[in-house]
């Protein structure tokens, strides 16, 4: 959805102070903020229907791909939700080093990669399945657990996981 033929009911304040209708983009870092504020630190990412709450809530409507992990505890509570790497329309180059870096700073005992395809097509691609076992592979080595990879298309969501492919 571009954010040109977005209408919105919802009202903001503008700098001067009159109500505007809001766009889509103030509307989504809003919802962003939100399910920020209903999941904090600590929160225990049990079930996969609150991982694709969440993530669906973080990573769509961006016009751009962004990779990011939620880096958790040996309880799969979160230590912290993380936007590792933001690429273009249609891909986002991801380093393992980076990642491994992010994992042992947040000293965390698993992991939830995810990244949007702006596209709207979820199905994940070879290079996001090459992508995966790499970072696997590599925090295996921290011992670090992947847990999932989900990949956010607007309103779907598919894990990886459940798809046999982590």
């Amino acid at each position: 959805m571009s954010t040109s033929s977005f209408t919105s009911s919802l009202l903001v304040h503008d700098k001067a102070g009159r109500y505007v209708p809001a766009t889509a983009e103030q509307i989504l870092s809003e919802a962003r903020r939100v399910i920020d504020l209903k999941i904090r630190r600590g929160a225990a990412f049990t079930s996969p229907g609150v991982v694709r709450e969440y993530l669906g809530a973080k990573l769509a409507g961006y016009e751009h791909e962004v990779f990011a992990a939620l880096f958790l505890d040996n309880r799969h509570r979160l230590l912290e939700y993380v936007e590792l790497f933001r690429g273009t329309i249609d891909s986002a180059s991801v380093y393992p080093r980076e990642v491994v870096k992010e994992a042992l700073k947040l000293n965390a005992a698993a992991v939830i990669f995810a990244h949007n395809h702006p596209s709207g097509h979820p199905e994940p691609s070879e290079a996001d399945k090459t992508l995966t076992r790499r970072l696997k592979q590599a925090l295996e080595l921290v011992d670090v657990r992947t847990l999932d990879h989900v990949i956010v298309a607007g309103r779907t969501t598919i894990s990886m996981a459940e798809g046999g492919l982590v």
